[in-house]
């Protein structure tokens, strides 16, 4: 063999040594790396960290529209140890645990209304309280006439699945006692009520305006000074201005008429007269980020967070068309709101707190 063969042939065989050489070190790294992530993640408690208050995930804030960046509608409350979820659309459990909400505590889920893009993601989330959140009791999802039928329909829909879950990891993991959800039929008065109180904790519903999908409820949630205010699907209420007077944030649906119309425009020139007529559809029964923003000036509310987004903003870049003149309405900070967002209001304080829960 020449000289110069012989030289490639040993530099090729010393290439190929080198290369599994690092191929062994990056696998023995990734292997360090994943048991420290491991040791650091599994197990814990991330909610216990928190401060004494009220604390609200941002599990979902899309809708129906598809968006990789946005589950649909979901907000995990926490106030003190007590955790609660205000619907739970396509995503939002998935959400819920990245961000570490205590599914351990989950006691209710409140359904603001029976559109399936407020629910479509319970049969997870009652999967994963039942089983991840070790429960010997069923979860209690309390909504508007007709979430029974729901209710009823998801635990149908899980049964066998439940069976196996039980057969594979024992009762005292999966207590089949603890299996599916229970129905609380909510009914509301047009001046609103408590729907729940326990010492400074209380929770309060109102009507919304989303006909044809009714009853739906708006709620308020206060706990040590600190409150919320939670819109749901709803044409703009000035109820919901007195419901929310001066809680310190204000989580209210939105949609931009002027986008959803180019759209509805672009849908006809397609030829698609069905997507078309719904979205010439919706606009009238939700809110505008400007109509948001005067409540929000109302309510003398100290943040609003705008949520439940249609059309979801694409990227940060759209942030200022999709708000419109909502700004000059309100003169509180306005939030587009993003999954992972974790509103921390902490007993007491005055400050609204957000942080990225994802990271």
């Amino acid at each position: 063999m020449k000289l110069a063969a012989r030289i490639a042939v040993g530099a090729l065989a010393l290439a190929l040594a080198a290369g599994a050489g690092a191929y062994a070190f990056r696998r023995d790294l990734g292997d360090v790396a994943f048991a420290r992530a491991a040791q650091h993640t599994v197990g814990r408690d991330r909610a216990a960290e928190l401060p004494d208050g009220l604390h609200i995930y941002l599990c979902g804030t899309g809708g129906p529209m598809p968006d990789a960046a946005r589950s649909g509608p979901c907000l995990g409350v926490l106030a003190g140890q007590r955790a609660f979820v205000f619907d739970i659309g396509s995503g939002g459990m998935r959400r819920l645990g990245r961000m570490g909400f205590p599914m351990a505590r989950l006691e209710r889920v409140y359904l603001t209304h029976l559109h399936s893009d407020h629910f479509d993601g319970l049969g997870e989330l009652m999967l994963q309280a039942w089983v991840g959140g070790g429960r010997h009791a069923p979860l209690s999802v309390a909504g508007p006439e007709g979430v029974a039928e729901v209710v009823a329909g998801f635990n149908q829909a899980y049964r066998i699945d439940s069976g196996f879950r039980t057969a594979h990891h024992g009762a005292d993991v999966a207590d089949p006692a603890g299996y599916g959800a229970v129905a609380e039929t909510l009914t509301i008065p047009p001046e609103g009520a408590v729907v729940f109180r326990e010492g400074e904790f209380t929770i309060t519903a109102i009507p919304a305006h989303h006909a044809p999908a009714s009853p739906a409820f708006s709620f308020r949630i206060d706990y040590r000074g600190r409150s919320v205010a939670i819109s749901g699907d709803t044409a703009s209420n000035p109820r919901f201005a007195r419901l929310s007077e001066g809680v310190d944030v204000m989580l209210h649906e939105a949609l931009s008429r002027e986008q959803v119309s180019v759209m509805e425009r672009a849908a006809r020139a397609r030829a698609q007269p069905g997507l078309a007529k719904i979205l010439l559809d919706i606009p009238g029964y939700h809110t505008t980020p400007m109509e948001a923003a005067r409540l929000a000036h109302e309510a003398r509310a100290r943040t609003l967070f705008l949520y439940h987004l249609v059309p979801p903003p694409r990227a940060r870049l759209f942030n200022a068309a999709f708000l419109a003149d909502a700004p000059q309405l309100y003169d509180g900070p306005i939030r587009i709101g993003e999954d992972g967002m974790l509103i921390t209001l902490a007993a007491g304080e005055d400050a609204v707190r957000v942080t990225n829960a994802l990271r």
